[in-house]
């Protein structure tokens, strides 16, 4: 079950996001994450998809239990599959 402290060791595809702050301004959306790779993330909107780099944004993620969880993109640089494999530190404001 995905919640807040294993957020990062599971699939992104197919959840609710938001980008809340990035270093472009058009790089601001909400819709549902369509794909992932290495270093990028594609979000199916209204307006269409967009691929948007990892490394300069915050995602919001909706979580299926409602909660909400914001994430820096940096922590997300590597392939799903390699995640899981990797330990965080996770801190909680």
């Amino acid at each position: 079950m995905i919640n807040p402290y294993n957020i990062l060791r599971h699939e992104f595809i197919g959840l609710p996001v938001r980008i809340t702050s990035a270093t472009h301004e058009g790089y601001k959306c909400a819709g549902t994450v369509a794909d992932e790779t290495r270093d990028t993330i594609t979000i199916k909107t209204d307006a269409g998809i967009k691929t948007l780099p990892k490394d300069c944004i915050t995602l919001e993620v909706n979580l299926p239990q409602g909660e909400i969880v914001q994430i820096k993109g940096k922590l997300l640089l590597s392939r799903p599959e390699d995640r899981i494999k990797k330990k965080y530190q996770i801190k909680f404001v």
